[in-house]
């Protein structure tokens, strides 16, 4: 089949590069395909909803300009077409080196324009979040929780409204020079985009000849608190995150649904799709094993890495830094919730890449690195990839 662009992979990054060239041109034939039976059955849609503000990013980064940019084009897409909820968020403060490092925050969250944001005191707090605790606390009154998997339905909807394809159960299988082969047929396209997520870099390397970047995949673990006790958590309650690290740390954040998620912490797994704490995958093992920058990483943060298997094994520990949070919930208060993989770049140092990343040839263009916020700037992305895009069809 002889296609303009041929996307692998219908997340939300992959969908909306999909939407954003037919947008800007919609004579041009596009193709996505994925492995799966419908669209986001991975990170776009094992998250927990939140649309993020732009908080945590460091201003001028890839991360920064994207989520501000997407964050906008996606609250304005999901009007009248999915749930969106307005909720405040506050990040706590514990020790006096948190509450320093809340004021570096600040500072950046005026710097992207993250509207109404402030650091509060305990009295404040309480007005807030009567049953949370800190020292001190940022507060940002203007958030939103979304249901993305019901963004990706609309945005397949609205690709094929446009003239657009999306392949599903098509898992690609090899990259020629003239043709890619999948499950179900061959397609002779003049543009390959891989937005393929936890497989992104493996396909990145078929393409390119080269693998500079490797993923490894690290699950978060979720709780779900009881239902008579969602009434303690009024909007989002994060902790301050370790700035060594690309994860936000156990947090506690209502969803669209009416549920109260508590999580995620964050585990190496031993697949790439390794949801189950028995999920194992010898070549995805392999990989991981074999990779210079995983010993590296291993050697830099191994007593974290301790620790998150340790709270991943102990329901006593993870509840104990829920209750760093909130010093009302108890043991009982949580019941198993769902999980999640996040593919994350370690590059060959050791050290976690935390901005979004993007390889390319004058074939193809590769999505390798989009952790958190991808989702909320998923229209952003999407654009950017869309013009490299539409420069090689030109």
């Amino acid at each position: 089949m002889k296609t303009d662009c041929l996307i692998i992979g219908a997340g939300l990054v992959g969908l909306a590069t999909a939407y954003q060239i037919l947008v800007s041109d919609p004579s041009l034939k596009v193709i996505v395909c994925d492995k799966e039976k419908g669209p986001a059955f991975h990170q776009s849609g094992r998250n927990s909803g939140v649309v993020h503000s732009g908080v945590y990013y460091k201003p001028g980064s890839l991360k920064a300009k994207n989520c501000l940019e997407g964050r906008a084009e996606l609250l304005r897409f999901a009007k009248e077409r999915v749930k969106v909820q307005d909720i405040h968020k506050v990040i706590l403060a514990q020790t006096a080196r948190e509450e320093a490092y809340l004021l570096e925050l600040l500072k950046r969250a005026e710097a992207n324009a993250v509207l109404g944001a402030e650091i509060v005191g305990p009295e404040r707090l309480r007005e807030i979040e009567p049953n949370a605790r800190a020292t001190k606390a940022l507060y940002l009154p203007h958030c939103q929780i979304i249901d993305y998997p019901a963004v990706a339905k609309e945005l397949c909807a609205e690709i094929r409204n446009m003239g657009g394809e999306i392949v599903f159960e098509e898992e690609i299988r090899e990259f020629g020079k003239e043709r890619v082969i999948g499950s179900k047929q061959e397609y002779e396209s003049k543009v390959i985009v891989n937005c393929a997520g936890l497989h992104s870099d493996k396909i990145a390397k078929a393409c390119l000849g080269s693998a500079e970047h490797q993923i490894l995949p690290f699950r978060g673990e979720y709780y779900l608190l009881r239902d008579e006790k969602r009434s303690l958590v009024k909007g989002l309650i994060y902790p301050v995150p370790d700035p060594q690290f690309p994860f936000l740390g156990v947090h506690l954040t209502p969803m669209v649904n009416g549920q109260v998620e508590a999580g995620p912490n964050a585990v190496l797994a031993l697949a790439r799709e390794g949801y189950r704490r028995t999920d194992f995958r010898l070549r995805d093992l392999g990989d991981v094993l074999s990779y210079p920058g995983f010993w590296k990483m291993a050697g830099k943060y191994w007593k974290a890495g301790v620790y998150e298997m340790a709270r991943s094994a102990s329901k006593r520990l993870f509840v104990k830094d829920v209750q760093r949070l909130l010093p009302a919930i108890k043991d009982e208060d949580l019941v198993p919730g769902g999980t999640g993989i996040r593919a994350q770049v370690v590059k060959k140092d050791g050290l976690l890449m935390d901005d979004f990343c993007i390889r390319e040839d004058m074939r193809s263009i590769h999505v390798v690195n989009a952790p958190s916020p991808a989702a909320t700037a998923c229209f952003a992305i999407g654009k950017t990839i869309a013009e490299k895009a539409l420069l090689r069809l030109a």
